[in-house]
């Protein structure tokens, strides 16, 4: 939460929803990135969160393909800091 406000989380759960569902969505990409996965079998809490969140946003349509597209961002950017291998 990197000493952010969070106060108006209380006032506009809209503003919380987009941003929630935005991290969830980045978290779920780096996973598949980095062929993270669970144990023993899918945890469908993620995509009940996922679903909680979008759910508040359900009258902005377009609300999951901009908080994809900024994820995706996100996660482009973390790739980019990390080291390149050397190629032999």
């Amino acid at each position: 939460r990197l000493n952010r406000d969070l106060s108006r989380y209380h006032q506009d759960r809209m503003d919380r929803a987009r941003e929630e569902l935005l991290v969830e969505l980045g978290a779920a990409m780096i996973c598949a990135d980095l062929d993270i996965v669970p144990e023993l079998e899918p945890r469908p809490d993620h995509a009940a969160y996922i679903q909680g969140w979008a759910s508040l946003l359900g009258r902005d349509q377009r609300a999951i393909f901009q908080a994809a597209a900024h994820a995706q961002r996100a996660v482009n950017y973390l790739h980019e800091l990390q080291p390149q291998a050397e190629v032999a």
